[in-house]
């Protein structure tokens, strides 16, 4: 959410409100309900991919189109992501690498090369799909 904020505060644009689900699909339905009420919804960044499903099926039981209307970004890239109607556009995180890097942080403190407090980042990777690369917006 850091770095969500930061790019919205870097561009101007105010900053929403932040819902919050408990990453399922169901979730992310209901909070997708209210979200289609919304005329100035251009685009919404789900906390996981499964809460953007969710999210797809209620904006599109309201009519909307995605990307056409609003588009959809989640995070996680799972497996199925590329096969939702549209394609998922996410974010990818290696989890298997953030295991590692976080056990080697943690077994580092323990032996006492390095202070508490120390942040390891481990970029993620946007994974361009169509429910984020439409035509222009109306």
């Amino acid at each position: 959410m850091d770095g969500w904020r930061r790019v919205l505060a870097g561009s101007g644009a105010p900053e929403p409100a932040v819902l919050v689900g408990d990453w399922s699909a169901a979730s992310g339905y209901e909070l997708g309900r209210q979200l289609a009420g919304d005329p100035e919804l251009t685009a919404v960044f789900c906390g996981n991919d499964t809460m953007a499903l969710g999210v797809m099926r209620a904006l599109a039981e309201r009519g909307l189109r995605v990307p056409r209307d609003v588009s959809i970004v989640g995070f996680d890239d799972v497996p199925d992501a590329g096969f939702y109607t549209p394609p998922l556009t996410t974010v990818r995180q290696d989890f298997g690498k953030v295991g590692r890097q976080a056990l080697n942080t943690l077994i580092d403190r323990m032996s006492g090369a390095i202070e508490a407090g120390l942040r390891v980042q481990i970029a993620p990777e946007l994974i361009i799909r169509t429910s984020a690369a439409g035509p222009p917006r109306r």
